[in-house]
């Protein structure tokens, strides 16, 4: 399962995450896609955000069962304390 968050962004890259996944609120995307796919839309993600900000969440083998990616604002990070992920704010 993957979900990626996006605010303050295009509506054509918005568009373009429809293609692969449910857009199950405003900007808020949700499915279930292979590895490659995620990787290559999420880089496509970071090229086209300009000023905006996104979150990936994917399923992983991990203590918590997922992995964090952050891209854009700054006033959150992702830290990762001994394999489970945290949020930490400025």
């Amino acid at each position: 399962m993957v979900l990626i968050s996006m605010e303050n962004v295009s509506e054509s890259l918005r568009g373009e995450c429809t293609r692969f996944m449910l857009e199950i609120k405003a900007g808020v995307f949700l499915g279930t896609i292979s590895a490659a796919v995620r990787e290559l839309l999420w880089e496509k993600v970071k090229q086209n955000c300009g000023s905006g900000g996104a979150v990936l969440a994917y399923s992983a083998q991990t203590e918590q069962g997922f992995k964090l990616e952050m891209w854009g604002n700054p006033h959150r990070t992702v830290v990762d304390l001994d394999g489970v992920f945290l949020i930490k704010t400025a």
